[in-house]
């Protein structure tokens, strides 16, 4: 057997890169690579901004064609790296050699020895998966999440009115509305994309050990917190003024907990919606072309909402895995957080490919009207609870006199199917006032919903 050309282990790089292509923009190599640039770039200008050491601010033209290395960064860039790490087998001390080089291009060899000035590698580092990440986050995941919650949302509002038989213990329950159902999901998704929304991302710029201790030595009449604050923040990050060698990953694990919790409340959503479609209360729209099993023709495949499912389990994995090692850092510094961050992206990439997944599910499917009608109508017991629940009121109220009503719609509904005219011929005999039981007598499963209609208000 010949053996096969290089090929892609990660799925996310092959079968499914199309539907996670704009993340690798962020949380690839290259991505994080051209964010190091920017962190050494934006360090050299906020050096000679200062004048320090002897620099004097550069001008405008001179800061663009700084700049430029990071909006032009690319494959040139990217293989030029390659070559410098295969020397320095060091990935950021490859990215200020590239960034050295590009100064004498430019004519700034005078500021070279500014490049990486008083910088750890984990300085340079921490600032850029934050910017990457955020960036990510905000460009890539959060407008694809909140593409989902929009399509649930236009669902839940067409679906208000429509009647379904709950079912509680997978068993029939007091009805609810198709809409009312959806709703909840969209309250419960809403909260979580406003958390992650509002997710800090915090930096450090401190030098080996958090002490700014080559800092002071190089000038001890600079404020150099000051200094690292600005630059930080300058950046879009939040400023930590108390680390190690490396920023502690909190916020990290922070939004990678608010994202995988995010990712179960999706796969609830999944589960629900491939069950509805089980029991026919969702109806799957064909595809042209598609094939739903290659031996059974008609059938249709609840196949996104199982992607889905399988892609969320593995983001929460990958995510909730981050989460729990990256706030552990051996005393001042150790390197497990390297290999494992590159895994950010991954983590990712599975919850985008199920997002993907969700808002293509939704738009091909449909409610069947006629069989929520048909299921609600072969279920009048479940109006027990109603007519228990009246009984009492009219016991209270001094308008009857019937013991333990509870006991007395168990005996008629517990493990039996009843229909509209046993329901009737019960509630007509029953001693309590005419509202009431004209009330119940107009009573149907179908209209059993209560305020489920109204609570659809409550979505913003």
């Amino acid at each position: 057997m010949s053996p096969l050309p290089p090929q892609v282990l990660s799925p996310l790089d092959g079968r499914y890169r199309a539907a996670v292509t704009e993340l690798g923009e962020y949380l690839s190599e290259a991505g994080l690579n051209r964010a190091r640039v920017q962190v050494e770039v934006e360090w050299l200008i906020t050096l000679t901004d200062r004048s320090l050491f002897g620099s004097v601010p550069l001008n405008a033209e001179q800061k663009l064609g700084l700049r430029a290395l990071v909006t032009d960064f690319g494959q040139t860039e990217i293989d030029e790296l390659a070559v410098l790490e295969a020397t320095t087998r060091h990935d950021v001390k490859a990215v200020e050699y590239l960034v050295r080089r590009r100064l004498s291009t430019l004519g700034l060899d005078h500021i070279s020895e500014l490049t990486h000035f008083a910088a750890t590698s984990e300085d340079i580092n921490n600032l850029s998966y934050a910017l990457t990440v955020s960036d990510a986050v905000r460009e890539v995941w959060l407008p694809k999440f909140r593409a989902v919650i929009g399509a649930l949302r236009l669902r839940a509002l067409e679906y208000r009115a429509d009647s379904m038989l709950a079912r509680t213990h997978g068993q029939p329950a007091t009805p609810t509305t198709v809409g009312k159902e959806l709703a909840v999901f969209v309250y419960r998704l809403e909260r979580l994309a406003q958390q992650v929304e509002d997710s800090e991302y915090l930096g450090k710029f401190s030098g080996a050990t958090g002490t700014f201790a080559a800092h002071v030595t190089a000038d001890p009449a600079v404020d150099w917190p000051a200094v690292s604050r600005g630059f930080v923040e300058g950046l879009g990050l939040t400023w930590n003024p108390l680390t190690t060698q490396i920023e502690p990953h909190d916020w990290q694990a922070e939004l990678y907990s608010r994202v995988s919790h995010a990712n179960r409340v999706l796969h609830n959503l999944a589960t629900d919606v491939w069950t509805y479609i089980s029991l026919g209360y969702f109806r799957q729209i064909p595809q042209v072309g598609a094939t739903g099993s290659s031996t059974m023709p008609h059938k249709i495949n609840p196949i996104r909402f199982e992607n889905a499912e399988a892609n969320l389990e593995l983001s929460s994995a990958i995510l909730d895995s981050l989460a729990a090692t990256l706030v552990t850092s051996r005393l001042q510094r150790d390197l497990t957080d390297s290999t494992t961050q590159r895994n950010i992206g991954v983590g990712f990439g599975h919850s985008l490919l199920a997002l993907d997944n969700i808002l293509r599910g939704l738009g091909e499917i449909d409610i069947d009207r006629a069989m929520l009608a048909r299921d609600l109508d072969a279920n009048w017991e479940i109006l027990g609870e109603a007519i228990q629940t009246v009984i009492r009121a009219e016991v209270s109220a001094g308008r009857s006199t019937i013991e333990d009503p509870y006991a007395l719609l168990k005996e008629l509904t517990r493990g039996k199917r009843i229909n509209r005219h046993d329901l009737v011929a019960f509630v007509t005999e029953l001693e309590i006032g005419d509202a009431a039981k004209a009330r119940l007598l107009d009573l149907t499963p179908g209209s059993y919903v209560g305020l489920a209609d109204p609570l659809l208000d409550y979505l913003t």
